[in-house]
């Protein structure tokens, strides 16, 4: 299983409230049969409508970290959006607070989704623009963000936190590593008897 307890790299500044799952991947892109390509249209609408949206800046390109505002990833519960966000290269996300289910679902992906004071991701995000090359890392282990010789405290709820930091979020990887058991219980199970 992987565990995550920090996420290092660049970072993206997008510090936006009630930016909603339709803005991060436009509906339309929903009907794909798997989440391949979608990275290719996280914010594809705002994108046209502002040439000088972030995620258009070459600058930014290939961040890890995505900093935002209040509410981010509220309306549909789609697991399309952060799916986008992890596959244009999102690995963590310091908001001011999430959608319940978007949040629930980065966990679920092994994005870690901090929450920090709007006054903190602010000075984030300035340190950003002015230097776009600044690495950021989300320290879960010591609930922090640090970004050059500066930081701010962060917050995941504890379930979040102990799930990312022993890799309990990932569920294949829980299901490959007890393979042994798997088996020997199926072994044990009428049912799986008579198939045989």
């Amino acid at each position: 299983m992987q565990t995550i307890e920090q996420v290092s790299g660049t970072a993206i500044p997008l510090v936006l409230d009630d930016i909603d799952t339709d803005r991060i991947i436009p509906a339309r892109f929903l009907r794909c049969v798997s989440f391949d390509g979608l990275g290719e249209h996280a914010f594809e609408d705002d994108r046209k409508q502002d040439p000088n949206h972030p995620f258009n800046q070459p600058q930014y390109a290939g961040a890890s970290v995505l900093v935002s505002g209040r509410n981010f990833g509220c309306g549909s519960s789609r697991e399309h959006a952060p799916q986008s966000l992890m596959r244009w290269g999102i690995q963590g996300i310091a908001a001011e607070s999430y959608a319940e289910i978007f949040f629930g679902n980065c966990t679920s992906l092994g994005i870690p989704a901090v929450t920090a004071a709007r006054a903190d991701l602010e000075r984030i995000a300035a340190a950003v623009k002015a230097d776009p090359e600044l690495e950021v890392t989300i320290d879960l282990m010591a609930n922090q963000i640090r970004f050059g010789n500066d930081s701010c405290p962060c917050h995941l709820p504890e379930s979040a936190r102990g799930a990312l930091t022993t890799g309990q979020w990932d569920f294949l990887g829980q299901l490959l590593d007890n393979a042994d058991k798997i088996k020997a219980t199926a072994a044990c199970l009428p049912y799986m008897q008579a198939a045989k």
